[in-house]
Protein backbone atom coordinates (compact mmCIF):
# COMPACT_ATOMS: atom_id res chain seq x y z
CA UNK A 1 0.00 0.00 0.00
CA UNK A 2 1.41 3.29 -0.38
CA UNK A 3 2.49 5.21 2.20
CA UNK A 4 1.02 8.36 2.94
CA UNK A 5 3.59 10.63 4.18
CA UNK A 6 3.55 13.12 7.61
CA UNK A 7 6.06 15.59 8.80
CA UNK A 8 6.46 16.99 11.96
CA UNK A 9 3.83 19.03 13.77
CA UNK A 10 4.72 22.86 13.93
CA UNK A 11 4.32 25.04 16.57
CA UNK A 12 2.13 27.65 15.27
CA UNK A 13 0.05 26.54 11.89
CA UNK A 14 0.75 29.78 10.77
CA UNK A 15 3.93 30.59 8.60
CA UNK A 16 5.77 34.17 9.52
CA UNK A 17 3.98 35.22 6.12
CA UNK A 18 0.36 34.26 7.80
CA UNK A 19 0.14 31.47 5.33
CA UNK A 20 -1.62 27.77 6.90
CA UNK A 21 1.34 24.95 6.75
CA UNK A 22 -0.73 22.22 4.68
CA UNK A 23 -0.69 18.71 4.73
CA UNK A 24 -0.48 15.58 7.68
CA UNK A 25 1.64 15.90 11.25
CA UNK A 26 2.94 13.59 13.69
CA UNK A 27 0.97 15.44 16.57
CA UNK A 28 -1.01 18.53 17.18
CA UNK A 29 -0.26 22.16 17.06
CA UNK A 30 0.00 24.37 19.48
CA UNK A 31 -1.26 27.39 18.12
CA UNK A 32 -3.62 27.83 14.74
CA UNK A 33 -2.26 31.17 14.70
CA UNK A 34 -5.70 33.52 14.43
CA UNK A 35 -4.69 35.99 14.58
CA UNK A 36 -1.26 35.58 12.09
CA UNK A 37 -3.69 34.78 9.41
CA UNK A 38 -3.35 36.42 6.24
CA UNK A 39 -6.44 36.59 5.12
CA UNK A 40 -7.84 37.79 1.75
CA UNK A 41 -11.21 38.10 0.42
CA UNK A 42 -12.21 37.00 -3.09
CA UNK A 43 -10.71 40.14 -5.09
CA UNK A 44 -7.44 40.13 -3.19
CA UNK A 45 -7.66 42.39 -0.67
CA UNK A 46 -7.54 41.92 3.67
CA UNK A 47 -10.42 40.58 4.63
CA UNK A 48 -12.62 42.86 6.86
CA UNK A 49 -12.45 42.19 11.10
CA UNK A 50 -15.99 41.39 10.67
CA UNK A 51 -15.61 38.72 8.22
CA UNK A 52 -11.95 37.43 10.05
CA UNK A 53 -14.58 36.77 12.79
CA UNK A 54 -17.54 35.26 11.07
CA UNK A 55 -16.38 32.99 8.49
CA UNK A 56 -13.95 30.96 11.52
CA UNK A 57 -16.11 28.38 12.45
CA UNK A 58 -14.88 25.66 14.79
CA UNK A 59 -16.32 22.35 16.43
CA UNK A 60 -15.29 20.08 19.30
CA UNK A 61 -16.73 16.07 19.68
CA UNK A 62 -16.22 13.16 21.96
CA UNK A 63 -17.73 9.62 21.30
CA UNK A 64 -17.68 7.23 24.04
CA UNK A 65 -18.22 3.43 24.08
CA UNK A 66 -18.92 1.20 26.73
CA UNK A 67 -20.95 -2.52 26.43
CA UNK A 68 -24.06 -0.46 27.81
CA UNK A 69 -23.77 2.63 26.27
CA UNK A 70 -22.31 5.26 23.50
CA UNK A 71 -22.01 8.77 24.47
CA UNK A 72 -21.79 11.54 21.97
CA UNK A 73 -20.55 15.46 23.24
CA UNK A 74 -20.15 17.77 20.73
CA UNK A 75 -19.85 21.91 21.42
CA UNK A 76 -19.83 24.34 18.45
CA UNK A 77 -18.79 27.68 17.60
CA UNK A 78 -20.81 28.79 13.95
CA UNK A 79 -20.25 32.65 15.46
CA UNK A 80 -23.45 33.46 14.66
CA UNK A 81 -24.68 30.86 17.60
CA UNK A 82 -23.30 28.52 19.73
CA UNK A 83 -24.89 24.79 20.14
CA UNK A 84 -23.92 21.70 21.86
CA UNK A 85 -25.79 18.17 22.19
CA UNK A 86 -25.25 14.97 24.75
CA UNK A 87 -26.96 12.11 23.78
CA UNK A 88 -27.25 8.96 25.49
CA UNK A 89 -27.64 5.53 23.82
CA UNK A 90 -29.09 2.73 25.30
CA UNK A 91 -27.21 -0.33 23.10
CA UNK A 92 -29.50 -3.30 24.45
CA UNK A 93 -32.93 -1.27 24.33
CA UNK A 94 -32.02 0.60 21.62
CA UNK A 95 -32.79 3.93 22.91
CA UNK A 96 -31.36 7.44 22.19
CA UNK A 97 -31.89 10.53 25.01
CA UNK A 98 -30.32 13.83 24.59
CA UNK A 99 -29.70 17.04 26.11
CA UNK A 100 -29.68 19.84 24.07
CA UNK A 101 -28.51 23.73 24.01
CA UNK A 102 -28.47 26.70 21.95
CA UNK A 103 -26.28 30.16 22.71
CA UNK A 104 -26.51 33.40 20.30
CA UNK A 105 -23.82 35.67 19.31
CA UNK A 106 -21.24 33.91 21.48
CA UNK A 107 -22.44 34.62 24.85
CA UNK A 108 -22.54 31.33 27.67
CA UNK A 109 -20.05 29.51 25.80
CA UNK A 110 -16.36 29.25 25.23
CA UNK A 111 -14.34 27.02 23.18
CA UNK A 112 -10.67 26.80 23.02
CA UNK A 113 -8.66 27.52 19.84
CA UNK A 114 -5.67 25.32 20.85
CA UNK A 115 -5.74 22.09 20.10
CA UNK A 116 -2.84 21.60 22.87
CA UNK A 117 -4.74 23.48 25.47
CA UNK A 118 -7.93 25.30 26.97
CA UNK A 119 -11.03 24.54 27.80
CA UNK A 120 -14.49 24.45 25.65
CA UNK A 121 -17.51 24.31 27.24
CA UNK A 122 -21.56 24.65 27.68
CA UNK A 123 -24.37 24.71 29.92
CA UNK A 124 -26.14 26.03 32.40
CA UNK A 125 -27.13 25.41 36.39
CA UNK A 126 -29.15 22.06 35.78
CA UNK A 127 -26.57 20.45 33.35
CA UNK A 128 -23.45 21.31 31.48
CA UNK A 129 -20.63 19.48 29.02
CA UNK A 130 -17.08 20.97 28.59
CA UNK A 131 -13.69 19.81 27.60
CA UNK A 132 -10.75 20.67 29.30
CA UNK A 133 -7.23 20.05 26.80
CA UNK A 134 -3.99 19.66 28.27
CA UNK A 135 -0.95 18.91 26.81
CA UNK A 136 -2.91 17.53 23.79
CA UNK A 137 -4.81 15.60 26.15
CA UNK A 138 -8.88 15.38 26.75
CA UNK A 139 -10.55 15.20 29.88
CA UNK A 140 -14.83 15.60 29.65
CA UNK A 141 -16.96 16.62 32.48
CA UNK A 142 -20.58 15.97 31.74
CA UNK A 143 -24.04 16.67 33.82
CA UNK A 144 -26.85 16.14 32.53
CA UNK A 145 -30.11 13.94 33.99
CA UNK A 146 -28.94 11.08 33.16
CA UNK A 147 -25.02 11.67 32.53
CA UNK A 148 -22.17 12.22 35.47
CA UNK A 149 -18.79 11.90 33.97
CA UNK A 150 -15.13 13.24 34.69
CA UNK A 151 -13.24 11.35 32.06
CA UNK A 152 -9.69 11.98 30.48
CA UNK A 153 -9.00 10.10 27.42
CA UNK A 154 -5.93 8.88 27.56
CA UNK A 155 -3.84 7.36 23.83
CA UNK A 156 -1.52 3.73 24.08
CA UNK A 157 2.12 4.46 24.66
CA UNK A 158 3.21 6.68 21.07
CA UNK A 159 -0.15 6.39 19.38
CA UNK A 160 -0.15 9.42 17.01
CA UNK A 161 -3.36 11.28 15.92
CA UNK A 162 -4.66 11.91 12.68
CA UNK A 163 -3.93 16.25 12.51
CA UNK A 164 -3.67 17.58 9.29
CA UNK A 165 -4.47 20.91 7.46
CA UNK A 166 -5.86 21.36 4.10
CA UNK A 167 -7.02 24.70 1.74
CA UNK A 168 -10.91 25.42 1.79
CA UNK A 169 -12.17 27.05 -1.01
CA UNK A 170 -10.50 30.57 -2.29
CA UNK A 171 -8.37 31.44 0.57
CA UNK A 172 -9.46 29.35 3.56
CA UNK A 173 -8.14 26.06 5.68
CA UNK A 174 -9.26 23.48 7.90
CA UNK A 175 -7.55 22.08 10.57
CA UNK A 176 -8.36 18.89 11.50
CA UNK A 177 -7.22 16.62 14.66
CA UNK A 178 -9.37 13.21 15.93
CA UNK A 179 -8.18 10.28 17.48
CA UNK A 180 -9.94 6.98 18.16
CA UNK A 181 -9.28 3.93 20.43
CA UNK A 182 -8.36 5.72 23.56
CA UNK A 183 -9.19 4.68 27.09
CA UNK A 184 -10.99 6.38 28.83
CA UNK A 185 -10.38 6.64 32.95
CA UNK A 186 -11.86 8.37 35.51
CA UNK A 187 -15.58 8.41 36.81
CA UNK A 188 -18.88 7.56 34.90
CA UNK A 189 -22.24 7.36 36.31
CA UNK A 190 -25.56 6.54 34.18
CA UNK A 191 -28.91 7.02 35.61
CA UNK A 192 -27.77 6.70 38.91
CA UNK A 193 -25.27 3.92 38.77
CA UNK A 194 -21.36 4.16 38.22
CA UNK A 195 -20.34 2.43 35.04
CA UNK A 196 -17.32 0.39 34.89
CA UNK A 197 -14.88 1.74 32.36
CA UNK A 198 -12.15 -1.22 32.07
CA UNK A 199 -13.55 -2.14 28.48
CA UNK A 200 -14.76 1.64 27.71
CA UNK A 201 -13.35 2.91 24.49
CA UNK A 202 -13.38 6.57 23.72
CA UNK A 203 -12.41 8.91 20.85
CA UNK A 204 -12.38 12.87 19.80
CA UNK A 205 -12.61 15.53 17.37
CA UNK A 206 -10.94 19.04 16.84
CA UNK A 207 -12.00 20.66 13.60
CA UNK A 208 -11.29 24.34 13.47
CA UNK A 209 -11.20 27.08 10.29
CA UNK A 210 -12.22 29.24 7.38
CA UNK A 211 -14.48 26.96 5.68
CA UNK A 212 -16.94 27.22 3.09
CA UNK A 213 -20.42 29.32 3.75
CA UNK A 214 -21.76 26.40 1.94
CA UNK A 215 -20.50 22.31 3.38
CA UNK A 216 -21.66 18.65 3.81
CA UNK A 217 -19.62 15.94 4.39
CA UNK A 218 -20.08 11.99 5.21
CA UNK A 219 -18.00 10.44 8.15
CA UNK A 220 -18.06 7.12 9.69
CA UNK A 221 -15.92 6.15 12.73
CA UNK A 222 -15.75 3.18 14.99
CA UNK A 223 -14.28 2.65 18.12
CA UNK A 224 -14.16 -1.35 19.34
CA UNK A 225 -12.52 -4.31 20.83
CA UNK A 226 -12.13 -6.96 17.96
CA UNK A 227 -10.14 -10.05 17.58
CA UNK A 228 -7.39 -8.32 16.40
CA UNK A 229 -7.39 -6.08 19.35
CA UNK A 230 -8.58 -2.47 19.82
CA UNK A 231 -9.60 -0.78 16.55
CA UNK A 232 -9.96 3.01 15.70
CA UNK A 233 -11.53 4.17 12.90
CA UNK A 234 -12.34 7.75 11.36
CA UNK A 235 -13.35 8.14 7.71
CA UNK A 236 -15.00 11.64 5.87
CA UNK A 237 -15.42 12.88 2.43
CA UNK A 238 -16.90 16.03 1.46
CA UNK A 239 -14.98 18.94 3.66
CA UNK A 240 -11.26 18.16 3.12
CA UNK A 241 -10.63 19.41 -0.34
CA UNK A 242 -7.34 19.69 -3.14
CA UNK A 243 -6.38 15.64 -2.33
CA UNK A 244 -6.19 15.56 1.99
CA UNK A 245 -8.24 13.40 3.34
CA UNK A 246 -9.11 13.01 7.40
CA UNK A 247 -8.79 8.84 7.02
CA UNK A 248 -7.31 7.03 9.15
CA UNK A 249 -7.36 3.87 10.74
CA UNK A 250 -5.81 2.41 14.00
CA UNK A 251 -4.89 -0.92 15.05
CA UNK A 252 -3.81 -1.25 19.17
CA UNK A 253 -2.56 2.44 18.74
CA UNK A 254 -1.02 2.05 15.53
CA UNK A 255 -1.89 4.76 13.08
CA UNK A 256 -2.13 4.46 9.31
CA UNK A 257 -3.29 6.89 6.95
CA UNK A 258 -5.54 6.08 4.46
CA UNK A 259 -6.56 7.65 0.75
CA UNK A 260 -9.57 8.68 -0.61
CA UNK A 261 -12.79 6.54 0.32
CA UNK A 262 -16.77 6.48 -1.17
CA UNK A 263 -19.64 6.44 1.20
CA UNK A 264 -23.02 5.25 -1.22
CA UNK A 265 -25.95 5.41 0.56
CA UNK A 266 -29.93 6.46 0.06
CA UNK A 267 -31.25 9.66 1.85
CA UNK A 268 -34.76 9.30 2.79
CA UNK A 269 -37.79 10.96 3.75
CA UNK A 270 -39.64 8.13 5.68
CA UNK A 271 -39.93 8.01 9.30
CA UNK A 272 -40.83 5.50 12.13
CA UNK A 273 -41.70 6.45 15.21
CA UNK A 274 -40.65 10.07 14.81
CA UNK A 275 -36.96 9.31 13.11
CA UNK A 276 -35.99 8.36 9.58
CA UNK A 277 -35.04 5.27 8.54
CA UNK A 278 -32.38 4.33 6.47
CA UNK A 279 -30.87 0.90 4.37
CA UNK A 280 -27.34 0.20 4.72
CA UNK A 281 -24.30 2.10 3.88
CA UNK A 282 -21.22 0.97 1.59
CA UNK A 283 -18.07 2.70 2.51
CA UNK A 284 -15.17 1.83 0.28
CA UNK A 285 -11.56 2.75 -1.46
CA UNK A 286 -10.97 2.28 -4.74
CA UNK A 287 -7.71 0.61 -4.17
CA UNK A 288 -9.65 -2.47 -1.97
CA UNK A 289 -8.06 -1.05 0.76
CA UNK A 290 -11.66 -0.25 2.24
CA UNK A 291 -14.84 -2.37 1.85
CA UNK A 292 -17.55 -2.05 4.72
CA UNK A 293 -21.19 -2.33 4.94
CA UNK A 294 -22.64 -0.25 7.74
CA UNK A 295 -26.47 -1.35 8.97
CA UNK A 296 -27.89 2.04 10.61
CA UNK A 297 -30.50 0.89 14.25
CA UNK A 298 -30.76 4.49 15.48
CA UNK A 299 -30.72 8.12 14.56
CA UNK A 300 -29.61 11.42 16.28
CA UNK A 301 -30.77 14.14 13.69
CA UNK A 302 -31.48 17.31 13.56
CA UNK A 303 -32.72 20.64 11.01
CA UNK A 304 -32.64 24.07 11.20
CA UNK A 305 -33.80 26.10 8.20
CA UNK A 306 -33.09 29.83 9.71
CA UNK A 307 -32.66 33.35 7.94
CA UNK A 308 -28.70 32.73 7.35
CA UNK A 309 -28.39 29.32 8.61
CA UNK A 310 -29.22 25.84 7.37
CA UNK A 311 -27.97 22.90 9.34
CA UNK A 312 -29.62 18.90 7.92
CA UNK A 313 -27.65 16.73 10.60
CA UNK A 314 -28.28 13.09 10.92
CA UNK A 315 -25.81 10.84 13.09
CA UNK A 316 -26.48 7.36 12.66
CA UNK A 317 -25.46 4.17 15.19
CA UNK A 318 -25.56 1.22 13.90
CA UNK A 319 -23.16 -1.98 12.97
CA UNK A 320 -19.95 -2.22 10.43
CA UNK A 321 -19.20 -5.59 8.82
CA UNK A 322 -16.31 -5.92 6.11
CA UNK A 323 -12.84 -4.97 6.03
CA UNK A 324 -9.93 -2.47 6.42
CA UNK A 325 -6.38 -3.80 4.86
CA UNK A 326 -3.84 -1.53 6.82
CA UNK A 327 -0.63 -0.26 5.57
CA UNK A 328 1.31 -3.08 5.55
CA UNK A 329 -1.28 -5.33 3.59
CA UNK A 330 -2.39 -6.78 6.88
CA UNK A 331 -6.55 -7.44 6.67
CA UNK A 332 -8.83 -6.94 9.64
CA UNK A 333 -11.57 -8.05 9.31
CA UNK A 334 -15.25 -6.42 11.41
CA UNK A 335 -18.16 -8.37 11.90
CA UNK A 336 -21.31 -6.15 13.79
CA UNK A 337 -19.13 -3.55 15.01
CA UNK A 338 -20.69 -0.75 17.17
CA UNK A 339 -19.80 2.31 15.41
CA UNK A 340 -21.24 6.18 14.12
CA UNK A 341 -21.93 7.59 10.57
CA UNK A 342 -22.96 11.09 9.85
CA UNK A 343 -24.53 13.05 7.00
CA UNK A 344 -24.25 16.80 7.29
CA UNK A 345 -25.69 19.55 4.85
CA UNK A 346 -24.29 22.99 6.70
CA UNK A 347 -24.82 26.69 5.75
CA UNK A 348 -23.09 28.64 7.53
Amino acid sequence: MRKIESQRAPECLMSSHGNPCFGYFDGPVTSLGLKQFHYLNEMDKPASALARYLNYKQFQFVNIVTPRFVIGVAIADIRYVGTAFCYLYDISKNTLTETTWLRPLGTGYQLTPSPMSGVARMGGRNASVSFSIDGGVWRVSIATRSIRAEIALTPPVLSLPMAMCSPTGYSGWTYTQKHNGLKPAGELTINGEPQPLNKALAGYDFSAGYMRRETSWRWASINAHTHDGIVGLNLAAGVNETGCNENVFWINGERHLLGPVHFNFQRTTSAKGGRETQASWRIYSDNGQVELSFTPVNCRQEKLNLLLLKSNFRQYLGYYSGFIIDNFGNKHLLDDVLGLTEDHFARW
